[in-house]
Parts: structure tokens; C-alpha cells; sequence
């Protein structure tokens, strides 16, 4: 690699949010020769600070200096969008917006199709001001080859797991051949092969003149590649430096407010919890402690299939869970782990053309689907694309009551008083009050836990519950989550992670392209080692 030299410079930064300014004065400087990961708590402006990066947010006061620009990055108030591929949860809920809008304006128009491909949006990547060329194809071609990812590109984006659509993203942002690549969060929603092979590309796009930043929550996911990192807490600058003086188990203990240890094996690095003296968790009184198992079949399905033309996406799917069961539900991206799920809920049609049986009644023999929602609570990122009303997170958390996306009625006293319940149990006190729209990724998570349990629901659906969140409250959310799985409240876990499986776990069904490959008792399915048998 050529001498190093000034590549971003961060100079006295300070950005306006709405409500507030955030990450005020700020110093940073990237040189030519580095690759930095950032990390921080959820809510803590690690997004907000990417975002300024690219023009995303307006800065208050200081300036950022695009040096690998040349002589005329100085005189250059604009962000060089061109030269700046940008990939986060945010984007990737946006584009999820859409494609749910174009639907809804095709089916007003009764017009046939399933959607925009994935390779459509792929090269949407290319700015439009710049006409496509003959090249362009063999870009997208390249692209995908190098992210593992071609046989997506003829599938409609509705089609595809959350992990897959952000392979999409990534895709897409490489198309326009960036010299910076922003990564927030790009691992989240990927099966460990999809993220082993991501990672491979990379460390591939470091080798080159790219410069990558890579916002993250797990360790893990810091690659052997990244060079330098930056912590951020309270919407502040915490630390910076070489990953070797910066990663150290004093300054994430300080960073996430809790003892943690850190370890590292063959250039990775993983985080384990430290002594801690930790509060007993005790649920809203509404929660029934006793788990009882009985003869009820809360869920069955027998030779449900779901297919779009070829693609047969569930295959011939026999499975009950019954009454004090709680169930893990694991498999790779396009398993059908989310399809599933669409199923139980209503919200896959052809969940009405197989003999599916919820709480002992036929799907489609005449209950309602606020009848079935009623006793089902759902936290997933369905749902959170869903969400896009202008409301405080207390009003969502209070919609849970209704089932409704928005709140239309006045919740009662005793409502108002389990709302209240939640968020002391969640610690999401200062998160309450705010514009959901204007919460990280992590923090809407556990705003939507809060909302599927104020009800207290027979079923509890969580889909990938820790996406999105920093180290400390993924431990407060699994600990809630082991403590609703031995109350009456039966769990549907979803999950890539194999050692993220609660120990209220009772059966496990793993799933592989459409068809469930093993299914029994949780001892039977995952051996003590946390890996499927």
C-alpha cells in the first residue's frame, strides 16, 4: 500500500437532530491506510455519526473534510455521494417501504407481477444522473459473484429472507465502486455461512483502495482487517484509537455499563458477561407463573406448502406445538423461517389454502384475524417495517392492547399501569417519551417486546429478537425472554444463532430449504455444545 495520508477529517463536528445536538465538538481523522469500526450502545449516535459522513443528518457547527478528494475537498460543503456507499437497517427498512407501496399500487391497478428483483435494485445503486452502459450488467454480475449471491438476482425482493435483502443492499452499494463503504450493522439477519462468507468479502474490499467503516454490536463481527476503532456513548465521542489499544475489557466494560470480559482467538474477538450481581427479574403481575402443559394444540400445520411458481419456499411442513411447549425454530437464510411465521399470522394468503389449525380452530373456518391476534404477540422485523406512524414509543408500546399499527383509542388506568410495568422491567425509561420513528434499530426492538407482552398472549412469536442490540441489553432481553418462556406464555423463538437458544426451550425444529429436516425435544435436536445435531 502507498504512504499513508489523510483520507476523512472530522474537525470540531457538532450535529442537529430534531430535538437535540449530538455528538458535539467531535475530532476524528481516517487516513488512506485504515479501516475503523465503531462501536457504542444502542441509542449512543453511532448511526447519527455515519449518517453525518454521508450527508444524512445537517451538522451544526464544524466541518467534515473529504481529503481523499484531493485539493478540492476543502472548499466542499457536500458530501461526495458518488464516491460513498452507504449500507444500514435504516436503508434497508426504507426500501422495504417502498416495495411494500409499489405492491399496494400495482394490486390498486390490478396489475400482475411479483415485484422489483433483486438485480433491479442492485442497479439502483448507479446514481441517476449517470445513464447505464454496456458495462454495467457485468458489474452486477461481478458484484454478486464476489458476495456469493447470484442465484438471488432473478428473485423478486418480497421473496427474499431479511439476510438475503442485505446482500441486496450491500450489493447495490458497491455498485457505483465507492472509495468509502459505511457498514452499520451488515452481519445482522445473516446465517453463520452467509456471514462467513460475507466476511471473506469483505476483507476482500479492504485489500483494495476501498476504505471501509463497519458499525457493529458483536465483537465477532470485527474483522481481522479492521485496523482502528471508535467508541461512542451518550452521543459522544468515548474513545479512539489502534484496535489493540481501544479493545480492551476496562473500556467496553465502561462503554456498555456492565463487567465484561474480552477474548480473542486467531485474530477474533468475542465478549463474555463478568460477575455481576444481577436484579431478579419480576414480571407484571398479568404474566401467570405456572406453565402448565396440557392436550391444547395451540399451532398445526400438516402438509402446508407455500410456493411463488418453482420456488416452493415451505415444503410439505408437518408440525404441532402444543400447549407448554416452547419452541426454537432454526435454519439459514430462505430456510422459510420468516414464512412460517407470515403463516401463523394471516399474513402469507396461501396460509388460507392449507389445513393450518390455530388454538383448535381451522385458518379460514370463520374467526376473524383480530380473534387470532388477539392471543398472539409478535416481535419481528415485519412488523417493525410495518411501523411508521408518527407516535411516541409509550403510544406503541399501548397499541399492543388493540393490535393495531397506531393507537385510536385512550388506554385505560390499569392499561397505562402495565405500559408502566414493562418499561421499568425493560429499563427503557428515556426511550418512552420519544418520537419512535427517531429510535436506533435496537432500541424499537425492545419497544416492540413491550408491546406484544402487555396483553399477556397465549403465543408469544419473537423473530431474531437480539438484532440490532448492543451486548448489554441483548442479556437483559434473553434473561425477560427466559422468564416469559416459564409462565403461561408459550415462546416461537426464531433464530440463526444456535447459542442464543434459551434454556426455556423445549423443542427445536430446524429447517432447510422449506422442508423440516429434524424436529423433537430440544436434547434430542441441539446437543449440549449448542450446535444442531
Amino acid at each position: 500500500m502507498t504512504s499513508s495520508h489523510p483520507f476523512i477529517t472530522v474537525d470540531h463536528m457538532t450535529v442537529r437532530l430534531p430535538n437535540r445536538l449530538i455528538l458535539e465538538d467531535s475530532v476524528w481523522s481516517i487516513r488512506s491506510d485504515e479501516h475503523w469500526a465503531i462501536l457504542g450502545p444502542n441509542g449512543s449516535g453511532k448511526t447519527t455519526l455515519v449518517r453525518s459522513l454521508w450527508g444524512g443528518v445537517p451538522l451544526r457547527s464544524g466541518a467534515i473534510h473529504f481529503d481523499f478528494l484531493g485539493p478540492d475537498s476543502a472548499n466542499r460543503d457536500i458530501p461526495p455521494r458518488d464516491l460513498i456507499g452507504v449500507v444500514s437497517l435504516e436503508m434497508h427498512q426504507r426500501l422495504m417501504e417502498q416495495e411494500e407501496l409499489k405492491e399496494e399500487f400495482r394490486a390498486y391497478a390490478g396489475e400482475k407481477g411479483e415485484g422489483t428483483t433483486a438485480q433491479e435494485v442492485i442497479v439502483s445503486g448507479i446514481l441517476a444522473h449517470r445513464p447505464l452502459t454496456s458495462g454495467d450488467e457485468s458489474r452486477v454480475f461481478q458484484v454478486a459473484e464476489l458476495l456469493e449471491m447470484a442465484p438471488l438476482l432473478p428473485r423478486s425482493m418480497a421473496s427474499l429472507s431479511t439476510g438475503e435483502a442485505r446482500k441486496v443492499l450491500i450489493a447495490r452499494a458497491l455498485m457505483k465502486s465507492p472509495r468509502l463503504l459505511i457498514l452499520d450493522e451488515p452481519f445482522e439477519g445473516l446465517d453463520h455461512g452467509a456471514r462467513a462468507a460475507l466476511g471473506r468479502s469483505i476483507h476482500q474490499l479492504m485489500t483494495g483502495s476501498l476504505r471501509v467503516l463497519l458499525v457493529a454490536h458483536r465483537l465477532e463481527e470485527i474483522l481481522p482487517s479492521i485496523t482502528h476503532v471508535l467508541l461512542v456513548k451518550d452521543g459522544r465521542v468515548f474513545r479512539q484509537g489502534t484496535k489493540e489499544e481501544i479493545l480492551t475489557s476496562q473500556n467496553l466494560s465502561q462503554l456498555y455499563g456492565c463487567p465484561l470480559l474480552l477474548g480473542k482467538n486467531n485474530g477474533s474477538y468475542n465478549l463474555s458477561y463478568g460477575a455481576a450481581n444481577d436484579k431478579k427479574i419480576n414480571l407484571p403481575a398479568g404474566c401467570r407463573e405456572m406453565l402448565t402443559s396440557g392436550s391444547e394444540a395451540l399451532i398445526a400445520m400438516k402438509d402446508t406448502t407455500v410456493k411463488y411458481g418453482d420456488l416452493v419456499v415451505i415444503d410439505r411442513l408437518n408440525w404441532t406445538m402444543q400447549q407448554g411447549e416452547n419452541w426454537a425454530i432454526l435454519g439459514p437464510n430462505g430456510a422459510g423461517k420468516s414464512t412460517l411465521v407470515k403463516l401463523i399470522l394471516g399474513e402469507n394468503l396461501q396460509a388460507y389454502a392449507n389445513p393450518i389449525t390455530l388454538f383448535g380452530k381451522r385458518r379460514g373456518s370463520g374467526e376473524t384475524i383480530w380473534e387470532i391476534k388477539k392471543r398472539i404477540g409478535v416481535v419481528s422485523a415485519d412488523l417493525q417495517l410495518k411501523y411508521r406512524k408518527k407516535m411516541s414509543a409509550r403510544e406503541v408500546i399501548a397499541s399492543g392492547f388493540y393490535d393495531s399499527i397506531g393507537l385510536y383509542r385512550v388506554p385505560t388506568r390499569e392499561q397505562n399501569e402495565t405500559v408502566e410495568r414493562w418499561v421499568d422491567l425493560l429499563d427503557i425509561h428515556d426511550l418512552v417519551q420519544e418520537p419512535y420513528p427517531q429510535l436506533s434499530f435496537g432500541q424499537k426492538r425492545m419497544i416492540l417486546l413491550a408491546r406484544a407482552m402487555v396483553k399477556s398472549p397465549e403465543v408469544l412469536i419473537v423473530d431474531e429478537p437480539c438484532h440490532g442490540l448492543d451486548v448489554a441489553n441483548r442479556r437483559r432481553v434473553l434473561k425477560i425472554l427466559e422468564r416469559i418462556g416459564r409462565t403461561e406464555t408459550n415462546l416461537l423463538y426464531i433464530t440463526d444463532r444456535p447459542d442464543e437458544i434459551l434454556g426455556c426451550i423445549t423443542h427445536v425444529m430446524r429447517l432447510q430449504k422449506g422442508k423440516a429436516i429434524q424436529q423433537g425435544r430440544k436434547a434430542e435436536v441441539v446437543p449440549r455444545d449448542g450446535n444442531p445435531t
